[in-house]
């Protein structure tokens, strides 16, 4: 076959495998930045690239490799990131299906990075049907690689690269942490993506559900300076710490994504934006001079917000702020590492409010200290903010974080596949507790769910804030509940019947 283009990257999805029947209306489909960013950057270094976005088009590993191969590039690299933490390891299942149809398919060698084949490389590179791993960041592995591969593929010198080499692992040197952000990282390869496909969270467009596409995702950050145990957000970058793009690249990003595509719904993808003051203030200050009507989402905790800048982040158009409460408990968030300078998350979010702002707060259940008594009181404390929008969580071992450590050197049971570390997953499986089980963690947390939802006093504010089109759309949004494996009765009970014929088989031999 004769050698087309240089390299296709790939976006991986399944989102009925990861989100059961909420993935067909519900569920966002975010575009993929990273993968978008990195398009970009390997273009302007004068290669030849295009982007194949299978989760927003919803297609199989087979046709994946069908389009693969009829571009004909020197590398496949299946890039699995996510504009979330726990959105890598559940996308390893079709991830590593990808790679198999791709070896099958397709003359490309194939290539998989991102967060999660960072956190393990070795296991990824021995487990998928790939010629490489990417370890960290990947713009100069990616670079590296490619100029290997078109002078005869000499890999030793290609930084952050997992090969084999007669049958035996190799990897070289971790490539250096990207400095120079506004140039590995410029304005992303938007024309490369299917932008007619993507669609914003729900919730996001609550003050206009019917208006959920066009979106975008961008970052203005890498990396987060925190250490709770229960992120891996920090796996690529083999620490903690943080480092901005410049604001004038960041709006102009915004810009090519308005003017070029219409796209107001924004989400802005850094683990924590409103942190730095000065980085954050100067996008809003730019967005306003612009004059773009947007609409905002970004992630902040309770203790870095600062009441005299919100009136300002409002006129910028971030409506709605994401945060990091976890858990009502002090010292079940203490021992999660999540440590708050600020305790009266009440006052914050009250006050957030006051500015016009949505809060979507974000709480774990099954954290390692927690209690059933505990996991209530977070609830309560749900309940009692009543948020415009609360995602519960339970606590996973994601690979990359200090949970997973833990779970591995403990002997933990974790999910069997990789698509159960998908939150909503039917094959999901939380981690237990020191005084709860696993079982119980994810039956609280699903109840915990539709109670929220459900409940007069949530749906009274959302009648009252969004009007009854949206409490129409919570309806039937709570009227799909969630198939769980771990909870199926039948699936319990043949659990149960091999686990009593397995003790019995060893009693009689």
């Amino acid at each position: 076959m004769d050698r087309g283009i240089d390299i296709v990257l790939i976006n991986p999805g399944d989102r009925k495998q990861v989100f059961q029947e909420l993935g067909s209306e519900l569920a966002a489909i975010e575009p993929p930045f990273w993968v978008a960013v990195m398009a970009a950057y390997l273009r302007n270094c004068g290669f030849d690239v295009r982007v194949i976005d299978s989760n927003a088009e919803n297609i199989s590993p087979e046709e994946t490799a069908e389009r693969v191969n009829a571009l004909a590039p020197l590398l496949a690299a299946v890039i699995v990131y996510g504009s979330h933490p726990s959105a890598s390891t559940q996308n390893m299942t079709v991830a590593g299906r990808i790679c198999t149809a791709l070896k099958l398919h397709t003359g490309a060698k194939v290539a998989i990075g991102g967060l999660h084949p960072s956190a393990l490389p070795k296991r990824t590179l021995q487990d998928e049907d790939a010629d490489f791993v990417i370890e960290g960041e990947g713009p100069h592995t990616l670079k590296g690689l490619l100029e290997a591969l078109r002078s005869g593929g000499d890999y030793q010198a290609v930084p952050g690269l997992w090969y084999f080499e007669e049958n035996e692992v190799k990897h070289n040197q971790k490539a250096p942490l990207i400095k120079d952000l506004d140039t590995i990282l410029p304005v992303a390869a938007w024309d490369l993506l299917p932008m007619e496909k993507y669609r914003a969270h729900n919730w996001h467009c609550f003050d206009g559900i019917e208006e959920r596409m066009p979106y975008g995702a961008i970052y203005t950050s890498l990396g987060c300076p925190y250490s709770c145990v229960f992120c891996c957000i920090n796996a690529p970058f083999g620490k903690p710490g943080i480092r901005f793009r410049s604001p004038e690249v960041v709006v102009e990003e915004i810009r090519v994504l308005v003017e070029r595509y219409g796209v107001s719904n924004i989400k802005i993808v850094d683990e924590l934006f409103i942190l730095n003051e000065k980085h954050y203030m100067a996008i809003a200050d730019l967005i306003i001079k612009s004059g773009y009507k947007l609409n905002i989402w970004a992630y902040a905790r309770v203790d870095t917000i600062d009441f005299d800048n919100l009136d300002t982040i409002k006129r910028a158009g971030i409506n709605w702020l994401g945060l990091g409460i976890e858990s009502a408990n002090a010292s079940v968030r203490d021992g999660a590492n999540k440590q708050m300078r600020k305790n009266d998350i009440k006052e914050v979010v009250r006050r957030i409010q006051g500015s016009g702002i949505r809060v979507g707060a974000n709480y774990i259940f099954g954290l390692p200290d927690d209690t059933l008594e505990t996991m209530q009181e977070t609830l309560d404390m749900a309940v009692e903010l009543n948020t415009e929008w609360a995602n519960f969580y339970c606590a996973m071992a994601y690979p990359g974080s200090k949970l997973y450590e833990t779970a591995v050197r403990e002997g933990w049971e974790l999910p069997e596949e990789w698509h159960g570390f998908s939150q909503l997953s039917y094959e999901t499986h939380p981690l237990p507790t020191g005084k709860i089980g696993a079982k119980e963690v994810l039956k609280f947390r699903d109840d915990a769910f539709h109670k929220y939802f459900e409940s007069g006093r949530y749906l009274k504010m959302a009648e009252e804030r969004f009007g009854p089109s949206v409490v129409e759309h919570v309806r039937k949004m709570t009227s799909t509940r969630l198939k769980r494996k771990m909870l199926d009765s039948k699936e319990s009970r043949l659990n149960e019947s091999m686990q009593r014929f397995s003790s019995y088989r060893s009693k009689i031999l």
